[in-house]
């Protein structure tokens, strides 16, 4: 996750939004086996719920794009609003945010049980390669130094992936959109 401007993560903000278009974000599809793909599919069923709730049409495969107040308003309701409030600065002097109030960040703390530590522990992993680049280090000694945080980011996704595993194996009541 290398995101060096805002115009990079506005980029990555809108590819999510289009593969959430594109996935149709959940469907009734069996569950699928691959541990990315389990997590991702009930990513997209508690964000799906969430924006439901708030009154919010989410994006179908074959849909159309709403209208720009529209996008925004799901946008906002996805990504979250106002100051990141959480924030990592990486050992390459890049500095990443993402917020706490939007149905992606309710998402991953239901699945990843603390989003703030998932925030910080993924981006630190998923970073680990750039790292190694701008510290003129291998990767295997950057992996080293991090350690820590790369125990961190297989505990959090095991637990991510129970929690999937549990959310798409048990559908809610019927009448209940709360996942």
């Amino acid at each position: 996750m290398r995101l060096r401007t805002s115009a990079a993560r506005s980029l990555v903000a809108a590819a999510l939004v289009a593969g959430l278009v594109l996935t149709g974000c959940t469907t009734s599809r069996p569950r699928p086996a691959a541990p990315d793909e389990v997590i991702k599919a009930a990513t997209g069923r508690l964000t799906d719920a969430c924006l439901t709730r708030q009154g919010l049409t989410p994006p179908r495969p074959g849909q159309g794009p709403p209208p720009a107040a529209e996008q925004q308003r799901v946008s906002g309701a996805l990504f979250g609003t106002g100051p990141a409030e959480l924030s990592v600065t990486l050992p390459t002097g890049h500095v990443v945010r993402a917020h706490t109030d939007g149905c992606l960040a309710a998402a991953q703390q239901r699945l990843y049980g603390d989003q703030p530590r998932w925030f910080r522990t993924s981006v630190i992993v998923n970073n680990l390669e750039p790292e190694a680049d701008r510290t003129h280090r291998s990767l295997a000694d950057v992996r080293d130094r991090h350690r820590t945080e790369i125990a961190d980011w297989r505990q959090l996704r095991e637990h991510a992936l129970a929690a999937a595993t549990t959310l798409l194996d048990t559908p809610p009541p019927t009448g209940d959109p709360r996942p």
